[in-house]
């Protein structure tokens, strides 16, 4: 008696649909990492001709937006705040580069009280940042 043997189908397992899902997560990851560049500070700072410093092994950066609020490593602090922290780099003032970065349209007394305040404190180095001047002027 001859059997006779059924043809074994492949199992085939479909990958088209797969590769579409994760063809468009990537497109959605891709594209709402693009977003996240923002600082959270928004700071224009002025344009000057002036040259460029060495960078300091130490250096404080402070940003004045244009409002006068006063931040310090990218959070909110009141000046008196800025103040204590300023003293807490004692001997270490002398050679830390305190770097001012201020808002073109900030008011000129605010921008002075900081200056004097980083003084205060024993910083000799201070620095206010600007953007280069374009070549268009």
């Amino acid at each position: 008696m001859a059997f006779k043997r059924k043809k074994r189908e492949e199992i085939r397992v479909e990958l088209t649909s797969m590769v579409d899902v994760v063809f468009l997560l990537l497109i959605f990851f891709m594209i709402s990492t693009t977003f996240v560049e923002s600082q959270g500070i928004v700071v224009a700072l002025p344009e000057a001709n002036s040259e460029k410093i060495q960078k300091a092994p130490e250096e404080v950066k402070i940003y004045l937006e244009k409002s006068g609020r006063i931040h310090l490593d990218n959070r909110l602090i009141s000046f008196s705040d800025l103040e204590s922290h300023l003293a807490s780099y004692a001997e270490r003032a002398s050679n830390t580069t305190f770097i001012l970065l201020a808002d073109e349209k900030a008011q000129h007394g605010r921008v002075i009280k900081l200056m004097d305040a980083a003084r205060r404190a024993g910083f000799q180095k201070l620095a206010i940042a600007t953007d280069p001047k374009s070549k268009t002027e």
